[in-house]
């Protein structure tokens, strides 16, 4: 195989050496760092906002979109994503697998164990959230406010771990983050086919997130392939069916529903990674294939309107700006995942990981920039969403390969 003229041996040499290196920044700033929402963790804009939404939003929205990063001005603090600490343990279950160190399972350990130990509470089972304050358009969260979808990447991690060591207590905590997601408040609709999940555990809630129940159909389909629980398959079928429903006619999902609920009327590129994986998942765990064809769709309009052919990743559809390097790492997932369908997926996959290699990793430091702009790059990484999220994606593709190669010599 060949990608962009290089053989597959030397893409896989270029992303090894990528992720050492954006493991060695994570790992000496402790995994630390700023966070794309983290506005509201300054001393001076949280008081400055009055209790007001429309101000903690402004706050939020120009933090996150300023071409310069703000956030020592304003005194906000760096500091650990439990996201981010769950792709990086990720991360080291995969380069355990792949290259056979047990330095990687202890540094694993050491995540999952930090995790374990920052719990959000007050709820059913196992969650948990930001240990910020932040604002999103349909909602406010104060610290360590859990939400749905950082709780399904923490129990997917501890999942991983179970699958690779047997230990029952991730198993234990993998269940908890079920409970939680099924049992917290809120359920937006339900009937006997569809069921549809609210992004925060608050019953004032009322805003559709279309991912959020893709994870959960998802999630829930794992837990139940490994406990053997069929009524849990029947929960999350109803919670990937609601989101199939809401497919267009052409193959993508908006990011709300309805999707005047969102300033966003157009199809994002992580987003719609989440909910291919999500469907790929619960295809995978439940045997169901039924939504096998909207998947295929939704692929298919994925690879044609949200990326350029050279890997770039569009920021929507119809705008390839601001490049977010979160898109490439997606990328990188969802192609490589759908490998099996065809070589040109994985082959797509490993043109993305270049591009961002080429493109958006700090060659003196090792991280990656968090956006490109038409003109020039924001001048600083995020730890989570640009580190964390190239960490587990290229370690996908090593594990991948190394677990390829040793059934073929075998």
């Amino acid at each position: 195989m060949e990608t962009n003229n290089k053989s597959l041996e030397q893409v896989i040499k270029t992303v090894n050496d990528s992720l050492d290196a954006v493991l060695y920044y994570s790992q000496k700033n402790d995994y630390a760092g700023f966070n794309k929402y983290d506005a509201l963790a300054s001393p001076i804009l949280l008081p400055l906002s009055f209790g007001n939404k429309n101000l903690r939003l402004f706050y939020s929205q120009a933090i996150m979109r300023s071409p310069l990063n703000l956030r020592p001005l304003f005194a906000i603090p760096r500091t650990r994503n439990p996201k981010g600490i769950a792709l990086f343990a990720m991360t080291y279950l995969n380069l355990y697998l792949a290259r056979k160190s047990e330095k990687y399972l202890q540094k694993a350990k050491e995540l999952l164990d930090w995790l374990a130990q920052n719990q959000s509470t007050g709820f059913p089972g196992n969650s948990w959230g930001y240990q910020y304050p932040w604002q999103d358009v349909g909602f406010f969260a104060p610290p360590n406010f859990p939400n749905r979808v950082v709780s399904y990447f923490v129990g997917t991690a501890f999942l991983n771990a179970y699958e690779i060591t047997g230990k029952s207590l991730y198993l234990n905590y993998a269940v908890g983050v079920k409970d939680f997601l099924i049992q917290a408040p809120k359920v937006l609709y339900e009937d006997d086919k569809m069921k549809c999940l609210s992004y925060v555990p608050d019953e004032s809630i009322n805003w559709v997130v279309m991912d959020v129940s893709a994870l959960c159909g998802a999630f829930c389909a794992r837990i139940a392939h490994i406990i053997k629980d069929k009524s849990l398959i029947e929960e999350a079928r109803k919670l990937i069916g609601y989101v199939v429903d809401k497919q267009t006619d052409y193959g993508a999902w908006f990011y709300t529903h309805p999707p005047t609920a969102n300033r966003l009327k157009m199809h994002d590129n992580y987003h719609t990674g989440y909910i291919l994986d999500a469907i790929l998942d619960y295809i995978d765990f439940s045997g169901d294939d039924s939504f096998l064809e909207n998947y295929r769709k939704g692929l298919q309009y994925y690879l044609e309107n949200l990326f350029l052919a050279d890997g770039t990743p569009k920021w929507m559809n119809n705008k390839i700006y601001p490049i977010d390097v979160h898109g490439s790492a997606q990328g990188i997932i969802t192609f490589l995942k759908a490998g099996r369908f065809n070589r040109q997926n994985e082959e797509f996959a490993y043109r993305i990981a270049e591009w961002a290699i080429n493109n958006m990793q700090n060659k003196q430091e090792g991280f990656f920039y968090y956006q490109k702009g038409r003109f020039f790059k924001k001048p600083f990484t995020i730890m989570h969403w640009s580190n964390g999220w190239m960490a587990i994606a290229m370690s996908e593709i090593i594990r991948k390969y190394y677990a390829e190669n040793r059934a073929t010599t075998n």
